[in-house]
């Protein structure tokens, strides 16, 4: 095992978002006074994600305020950012990184934060104003594409998963029509169990949106000209044929079926990749070469358990940055495991979900606060395995929520979690 690079030496961060500035920011504050290069391929500064299927789509707010960083700060911070380039090969024992323009550098440290790219449906890749909602470019496309339809766009959603479910909400509240198509017979299910799922899939009827579960989408494509009627002003509708021989017309259709990590660059690298870069428990995939974000796997250790996570969540990616600019100065003899508490918020219909920690499917679990069937459709769930809390999940109750970190981090026994909440006001 090595130690830490040298303090002036050289880093070359794969991939301007979130995750990759926490560790431009993260190796600076360690006191790394050599030179960071960071290549992003798109062409924005690094920004932020979760407003773009909330805020941005909606309109409340401009492209500009979701900016994480700008060029004085990053010059500040001497950052050597470099956009519109995209790391194209890796040679991990030499920590060589070949850029899509021909470059090659050779560094002493390398950070892998290239991200992930939305699932693609077979047949929507090419259809007109068919969308996905990952970067800044598509929610402003999206935007567009609803204000170009008018008044009551049609708006197909596939997925009911936390984007879809967010994308749906946006637009019902834009005076779109919505439906949403989820192929599981529960929304969420594997990522908050039957029971939540269908607490948050009734959500959606509750604001005039149309779930469909159960059912998978078999074609989009344009919709026959002798089957038109009521065509929005953005063009001629679409037409989503499911699996069960129905069809939905669409003006526009949306796509939220999960993401898939940017590993292929990283083929013949010497790294191990499985769903995502494999790394050990300091994230690291190899001496000298990290990983941070949604394109890591790491070995999780949290109370005398160990799995292999890869976690999709905007927290998650902004600790991960900032760990393994520390695991990357320490080296791998002395880096300290990366053992964070999960946190993930998802704001629609004016609620907003919030879970901590990471529940499995096959968890226990209890309604310690509220009830799923709520008029006002707040509540609060824990969620339990082998006798250990481990997750809390809420609907607009973030202080009772809250009130269960301090269990998650000790490890707390299902007993004291399902006692916690008994008798507060």
């Amino acid at each position: 095992m090595s130690d830490g690079i040298r303090r002036d030496g050289s880093v070359l961060i794969a991939g301007a978002s979130l995750a990759g500035l926490r560790a431009a920011q993260g190796l600076r504050e360690g006191g790394f006074t050599g030179s960071v290069l960071m290549v992003g391929e798109e062409l924005h500064y690094p920004y932020d994600r979760p407003p773009l299927s909330k805020q941005v789509l909606a309109g409340e707010w401009p492209p500009e305020r979701t900016a994480l960083t700008d060029r004085a700060r990053l010059d500040a911070l001497g950052v050597d950012l470099h956009l519109g380039r995209r790391a194209e090969a890796l040679d991990a024992e030499a920590r060589r990184v070949t850029l899509d323009d021909g470059t090659v550098l050779e560094v002493d440290g390398v950070v892998v934060a290239t991200g992930a790219r939305p699932r693609r449906l077979p047949g929507s890749d090419g259809a007109a104003r068919a969308a996905v909602v990952r970067t800044l470019d598509d929610a402003e496309r999206l935007r567009a594409a609803i204000v170009a339809a008018g008044p009551g766009c049609r708006v197909v959603v596939v997925g009911a998963g936390f984007i879809g479910s967010e994308v749906a909400a946006t637009c019902a509240g834009l005076g779109c029509a919505v439906s949403v198509v989820e192929s599981m017979a529960t929304p969420l299910a594997p990522a908050v169990g039957e029971r939540v799922g269908a607490a948050c899939g009734a959500l959606h009827a509750r604001h005039g949106v149309e779930l469909r579960t159960g059912v998978t989408v078999a074609d989009v494509r344009p919709q026959s000209a002798d089957a038109r009627t009521g065509a929005g002003t953005g063009g001629a509708p679409l037409e989503v044929v499911l699996g069960d021989g129905t069809s939905l017309v669409a003006d526009v259709v949306v796509v939220g079926i999960g993401v898939v990590a940017n590993v292929e660059w990283l083929e013949g690298s010497g790294l191990e990749i499985g769903d995502g870069v494999v790394c050990d428990h300091a994230l690291f995939a190899a001496d000298g070469v990290v990983a941070a974000g949604d394109v890591c796997r790491w070995t999780w250790r949290h109370h005398g358990e160990e799995e292999s996570a890869r976690i999709e969540h905007w927290e998650i990616a902004a600790q991960m940055g900032t760990a393994a600019a520390r695991s990357l100065l320490a080296g791998r003899r002395l880096a300290e495991p990366f053992d964070p508490v999960p946190y993930f918020w998802s704001d629609q219909y004016g609620l907003r979900v919030q879970m901590l920690g990471r529940p499995a499917p096959t968890d226990e679990v209890a309604v310690v606060d509220g009830a799923l069937d709520a008029e006002d459709a707040s509540f609060v769930v824990i969620y339990g395995r082998r006798g250990r809390l481990s997750a809390a999940l809420a609907v607009s109750r973030p202080r009772q929520l809250m009130a269960f970190r301090p269990l998650l981090v000790a490890g707390a026994s299902w007993e004291e979690a399902l006692g916690l909440l008994a008798g507060r006001a």
